[in-house]
């Protein structure tokens, strides 16, 4: 059975537990090794990784990436749900509501961002005109109205490069370049999966107003809380979207690097 779809878990989603039948792999990348977790839904198999392992003992800027992206694609996966604790900059979206975001405002400083470092595999300039795949955002959305689940089709995603929070000036400066949310982890993994082939959407559920917008101070504790609020509703709604992905659709993202194939190739 090929694993088609892979689940990214981040803050307070580590536990692999919406799988049946889940076994830990260990797959080797020219990255380093990441442990999977592997088990079905619905007759489908399907990958779960945890982000910053399973007791949250990697912070944001020190996540293996490209490690992580390379081993779902080994492992076969063509559709990557990720999973993020974001701060709100918009007042429309607020604490337990999930946004499907469909852009991003980048602002790492230490992370590596491509698999293409020159050598061997030559130099890519991949398109992000559409980040987050909008056949995959399509059926979430879907799904969680379906389900009558608080959710948002789109929103700009502000990655910072962390640990710490942002300060209440960072946050006013990112909500007049037409940032929604603000997260640590979302860049580089939409775009290495991009150049990886693969379709990648983020859930991004909101934890708490950002800073400055927040009445009271931020704390991780508050993220983790709202995050173990809001479990059973992700869980179902991956579970719902994971039912109707088709696994074998055709997508533009499969073809981001190398171009599609001509018709009788």
């Amino acid at each position: 059975m090929a694993i088609t779809i892979g689940i990214i878990g981040g803050t307070g989603v580590y536990d692999p537990a919406m799988l049946e039948n889940p076994r830990e792999e260990s797959v080797e990348t020219p990255y380093g090794s990441v442990t999977v977790s592997i088990g079905t839904y619905r007759g489908k198999e399907l990958a779960f990784l945890p982000r910053h392992g399973r007791q949250h003992s990697i912070p944001p800027h020190l996540v293996n990436y490209r490690a992580n992206i390379r081993a779902l694609k080994k492992l076969g996966v063509k559709t990557v749900l990720a999973t993020a604790a974001v701060g709100s900059l918009n007042p429309s979206m607020k604490p337990g509501e999930l946004v499907f975001v469909d852009q991003f405002l980048d602002f790492t400083r230490s992370r590596v961002q491509t698999f293409y470092e020159g050598g061997p595999e030559g130099v890519v300039h991949v398109d992000m005109t559409e980040p987050y795949c909008p056949q995959v955002r399509e059926v979430l959305f879907r799904a969680g109205r379906t389900l009558r689940l608080p959710v948002h089709n789109g929103g700009t995603y502000v990655c910072t490069e962390g640990p710490r929070f942002e300060t209440p000036a960072e946050i006013n400066m990112l909500r007049q370049l037409g940032g929604d949310l603000v997260g640590m982890t979302g860049v580089p993994e939409v775009v290495l999966a991009r150049e990886a082939e693969m379709c990648y959407a983020t859930i991004a559920v909101v934890t708490n107003f950002a800073a400055g917008i927040s009445p009271s101070r931020l704390s991780h504790d508050e993220v983790v809380a709202m995050m173990a609020e809001n479990a059973a509703n992700l869980r179902s709604l991956i579970l719902q979207a994971v039912a109707w992905l088709d696994e074998e659709r055709s997508c533009a993202c499969h073809w981001a690097v190398t171009g599609p194939v001509a018709p009788g190739r």
